[in-house]
């Protein structure tokens, strides 16, 4: 579905990415484990062609995205969803309208059917009923859910999740999880999920990527990760103060 190539990127003299290269199978559940400042939402934001690479390709479905024209990347780029960090609720707006929001921009449906979907897509996240409530009335587990009720509300072939799991408490976490499963399950959509949270890495992957040093130094399934030899991921996975990590 997804492959990256050779890709670099730098922000003045911050070389963020250092040649990765990175491939999404359809159906499958993909992790890219790294430190916090280490590049994954960098790397996320070029797959759905947020920001051009200084150098490299990233082919969707064949399809080299970095030197397509906008209305031709829209073409591509509709069929992802996206799960925001901080879940980017619009604050002003209901949750009805938030979840409606793509399918009222890049969908030609009634009004009928776009509140059909909507009330769909909440009842999909255990929502249901919810619709007239705003942002400020929710807990950060239930906004994480509306930003995915949003994101998967026009079937998108591929959903990114940009650390699903953080600022909420471990008990909702887990929830997310299980939402993130189900979605591939039922919906049979493509998944990449950036993340520093292990646990939560090793519970939904089926297959996972450690991004250090502006390159993918490893992947391979939750098994082959948790029994590296490599002692960075050793360190990371284990969550050590001590290795050849830098702690600070």
């Amino acid at each position: 579905m997804i492959r990256v190539v050779n890709l670099h990127k730098a922000f003045g003299q911050n070389k963020v990415l250092r040649g990765i290269n990175l491939s999404l199978k359809s159906g499958e559940i993909l992790v890219v484990i790294g430190q916090s400042g280490s590049g994954k939402s960098v790397l996320i934001k070029h797959m759905i062609g947020l920001l051009k690479p200084d150098k490299g390709e990233i082919y969707v479905d064949g399809v080299e995205i970095t030197c397509l024209k906008d209305e031709d990347l829209h073409k591509i780029t509709r069929r992802f969803g996206l799960l925001f960090q901080g879940t980017a609720l619009f604050d002003s707006m209901t949750v009805a309208q938030n979840v409606s929001f793509g399918l009222e921009r890049y969908t030609d449906f009634s009004k009928e059917k776009i509140q059909e979907l909507v009330e769909e897509n909440l009842d999909l996240v255990g929502l249901k009923g919810i619709g007239n409530l705003m942002p400020y009335e929710l807990s950060g587990g239930m906004k994480k859910r509306v930003g995915l009720a949003r994101a998967i509300a026009y079937r998108p072939d591929i959903i990114l999740y940009d650390e699903p799991s953080t600022g909420i408490d471990p008990i909702r976490a887990d929830a997310i999880n299980d939402l993130i499963i189900r979605m591939k399950n039922e919906l049979n959509v493509s998944t990449v999920i950036i993340t520093h949270d292990i646990a939560s890495a090793y519970k939904v992957a089926d297959r996972i990527a450690m991004l250090y040093g502006g390159k993918i130094i490893e992947e391979g399934t939750p098994e082959e990760i948790e029994k590296s030899k490599n002692p960075v991921i050793q360190q990371f996975v284990r969550g050590r103060a001590k290795g050849p990590i830098e702690n600070w």
